[in-house]
């Protein structure tokens, strides 16, 4: 197509509204411009064709034959455009909302909220993936993830929604009298670790405690990993905000702390997002 030759699209807009309207006045409010805005296009539109579009001569201008003819064409045009602009932006409003996140943010963070969302977005159905294992964005993966680290992944967009430290804690009467004093005494204490996750094993491996599970290791769901901590039955490496207030009650005492910052991340895959991937990030952005 010789794109040169085309006469502008605004004119072309603006001709086929006038032959489906059969009126400036009526063309200019569906174009949201004047009616004399509408004659001048026409008039530009004539100009670049060098062709009669309406027969002026009356009291009531008409379409030419050749003004019919492009105004069929154009109907038809504008109207396959128009499907596929509609086939476009509605494709995936019926897909939930797949969001991938690690059990312990669902049970701890997003579902007691959850319900907000859903009050303020009844249209969008959700699907909660608990699941620690990191899926692939596509068509058939996530459209969001929450993860837990730093940040700085590649290939990826990340945004920091909640800052947290990772704590060592166990229940007083798992402790008693036999308290670590150190990250490298936990080898000899059972463990408890959230199933699929990194957290607890990297801050292990980080101070030192490489033979971890001298005393056993029971790997659990996230929310069960604090619901077997809380009932005495080891020590549990965690963020910091799922535990803050068993430590404030007594529930739960800190044993260890990290001396850096992480946080749980809004991760997106890079380019145009869908509409109801963009109310969810802007919802959770909100909570915080």
């Amino acid at each position: 197509m010789n794109w040169r030759s085309m006469p502008p699209l605004s004119a072309l807009r603006a001709f086929e509204a006038y032959a489906s309207f059969g009126s400036l006045q009526k063309a200019g409010d569906a174009l949201s411009v004047s009616h004399a805005a509408i004659s001048q296009q026409i008039r530009n539109l004539e100009t670049h064709l060098n062709v009669a579009l309406l027969d002026r001569s009356g009291r009531q201008a008409q379409l030419t034959d050749d003004g019919l003819a492009l105004a069929a064409e154009l109907k038809r045009g504008f109207e396959a455009i128009g499907n596929e602009v509609q086939r476009l932006t509605t494709k995936d409003a019926e897909r939930p909302l797949i969001v991938s996140t690690t059990p312990s943010f669902a049970a701890n963070w997003l579902v007691p909220r959850l319900a907000d969302f859903r009050a303020k977005h009844p249209q969008i159905d959700v699907v909660i993936d608990a699941n620690p294992s990191i899926s692939e964005f596509g068509p058939n993966g996530p459209d969001v993830a929450i993860r837990f680290g730093q940040g700085g992944w590649n290939g990826v967009e990340a945004l920091l929604l909640v800052t947290t430290r990772r704590f060592a804690v166990a229940a007083p009467s798992f402790i008693c009298d036999d308290c670590p004093t150190s990250p490298a005494d936990l080898a000899r204490f059972p463990l408890l670790q959230e199933v699929g996750t990194s957290e607890s094993s990297l801050w292990l491996a980080k101070h030192g405690v490489c033979d971890a599970g001298q005393g056993g290791v029971t790997v659990l769901p996230g929310n069960l990993t604090l619901d077997a901590a809380r009932m005495g039955q080891g020590i549990t490496v965690t963020a910091g905000i799922w535990v803050q207030g068993d430590i404030e009650s007594g529930r739960l005492v800190k044993l260890f702390e990290d001396d850096e910052d992480f946080g749980y991340y809004i991760v997106t895959r890079t380019g145009v997002q869908r509409a109801s991937l963009k109310a969810f990030t802007k919802w959770l952005r909100a909570q915080v």
